[in-house]
């Protein structure tokens, strides 16, 4: 099956990030038995694979436990950009937390993105780092009075950049934003690197291995999901979304988002440079090199996981937007990519719950992971040697400001309350007999909702469409094939296994001739 826009480009049918293509990535073992270190870090992204080269250089003993494979998470799905502009932020961080937090804001990714440098030149890393201008363009009279603040934002905070009255390609705008001496990265060449001396230095990796729980103590001990324990020092939650929450109650602190990336060849050459819309929906460019050819990523789209419109209507909007502006040759991938965003929009990293000082989170990046995620990484190594460090304060989960964090609470948990409910209520009038070949959809089945998807071999696979997690009714995802829960952003393959979290167990799955015997008076959903 073949996806088309208007435009007669052909959208790639399965959707796959470019940045592990052509990578020679290590594999590594699953964990076989009870293991002793000095941190545990659970999670394989740019996250935990910092944190490890940068524990492993001080001379700990280090284990990474990634549930699947490494980098095919968050981070393999990035459009990589390594910078502190992080969309129009800074005059809302002045408004609501002050302008010494908003400083420490932009210091802390600014120093994060100055360490990726610094490695890079360090250990002589081939992954396409070059520096880039980043901006931020804003096309109706709205978003260029927010440019307009945002830019006595940087005044304020003394961020070297400035408005401007154009960008080198054909979109009329406003006026845009610019933060000088910014980046762009391979992430996957930089990490495979990273990886590379983790091992040599002696730190363990372990592959398909899911932790599940935390037992505390003065040592704690992740118990994962196929029996082997491994205890440490320190355990640092690095999986996205926390597999273990503690007394936090993070899956009402979080909503996870979802964007859309192309990778195309296009007629018209990239100006060089970084850019992103103010206005919504929002569109964001940068280039890459792809098998020698220059491609441009085109980015956006975003909405909360599992609700909104057809999700291959996003890919389609970005062809389309790409087609205007420069042309396109050739869509060579597709992906989409989910993302955590924090009650104030600032990433929560630090102790689980006030307490517990050995067990810490990093997540809640609001898709600006690159930079944040190294920020966490630093932050977590002086941590754990009793270093100060200045970003502490700013990125306590327990903290709690009440402009805006109380209001944003009430709305999402709103939010939730009303997915539960309305997916408990709505009955679809599809049966499994009606879907073509690639499509999905919620079914009836004599009165049960019911999940199906029918394979290119025509196989049909049923699942329960409720989410495992606090069971809200998941949506059909027809870009990405999967089963997404609009409440707390878990999502699971077609044939019902985890994807992401926060969900730890799959989707229920059902032999559809059985599934037919149903009565309608048999336990429904």
């Amino acid at each position: 099956m073949t996806h088309n826009d208007h435009t007669g480009k052909k959208l790639p049918q399965v959707p796959e990030p470019y940045w592990r293509d052509f990578i020679d990535l290590p594999e590594f073992p699953r964990l076989e038995k009870d293991i002793q270190v000095d941190v545990v870090i659970v999670g394989g992204g740019m996250t935990g694979i910092t944190s490890a080269y940068l524990l492993v250089n001080e001379g700990l003993k280090v284990a990474i436990l990634e549930a699947g494979k490494l980098l095919n998470g968050t981070t393999g799905h990035t459009t990589a950009k390594v910078t502190a502009q992080h969309d129009v932020i800074y005059d809302e961080f002045i408004q609501n937390f002050g302008r010494s937090k908003a400083r420490l804001y932009y210091e802390a990714n600014t120093d994060a993105l100055s360490f990726i440098k610094k490695t890079v030149d360090e250990h002589q890393i081939n992954c396409d780092f070059s520096e880039q201008d980043a901006y931020i363009y804003a096309t109706t009279d709205q978003y260029a009075s927010k440019l307009k603040k945002e830019a006595d934002a940087y005044e304020k905070l003394g961020i070297n950049g400035g408005l401007v009255n154009s960008i080198p390609f054909d979109i009329d705008i406003q006026n845009a934003l610019v933060m000088k001496n910014q980046a762009q990265f391979h992430p996957i060449k930089y990490l495979t690197h990273l990886i590379k001396i983790i091992t040599e230095k002696g730190g363990l990796i372990f592959e398909n291995t899911t932790g599940v729980n935390i037992e505390t103590g003065e040592q704690p001990t992740v118990l994962t999901r196929e029996g082997p324990r491994a205890a440490g020092n320190y355990v640092l939650s690095c999986s996205h979304f926390p597999f273990y929450e503690g007394l936090g109650f993070y899956s009402t602190r979080l909503y996870a988002d979802r964007s859309y990336i192309v990778a195309a060849k296009t007629k018209k050459p990239f100006p060089g440079g970084m850019y992103i819309s103010a206005d919504q929906p929002t569109r964001s460019l940068r280039s890459t090199t792809i098998n020698g050819e220059e491609m441009v990523l085109i980015a956006g789209e975003g909405h909360k996981t599992g609700q909104g419109k057809d999700t291959m209507e996003h890919y389609k909007a970005l062809e389309t937007f790409g087609e205007q502006v420069f042309g396109l040759d050739n869509i060579m991938y597709r992906w989409s990519a989910q993302d955590l965003v924090t009650l104030d929009k600032i990433p929560y990293v630090g102790e689980i719950t006030s307490g517990q000082p050995n067990i810490l989170i990093a997540t809640g990046y609001r898709k600006w992971g690159m930079t944040n995620s190294t920020a966490a990484a630093l932050l977590f190594r002086d941590m754990i040697l009793g270093k100060k460090n200045a970003y502490q304060s700013l990125y306590t989960p327990s903290r709690f400001y009440a402009d805006p964090s109380l209001k944003n609470f009430l709305v999402e948990n709103a939010d939730v309350v009303g997915h539960l409910i309305k997916g408990k209520l709505e009955m679809p009038d599809k049966s499994a007999e009606e879907l073509s070949i690639g499509e999905g959809a919620v079914i009836n089945v004599k009165g049960h909702r019911k999940g199906a998807y029918k394979d290119e071999e025509g196989k049909l696979h049923i699942v329960d469409t409720t989410c495992t997690h606090v069971g809200c009714e998941v949506e059909w995802n027809s870009g990405d094939r999967s089963w997404d829960c609009p409440c707390h952003g878990s999502r699971f393959s077609y044939t019902g296994e985890v994807i992401e979290g926060p969900a730890e167990k799959p989707l229920q799955q059902y032999d559809y001739n059985i599934l037919d015997n149903l009565t309608s008076e048999d336990s429904g959903y």
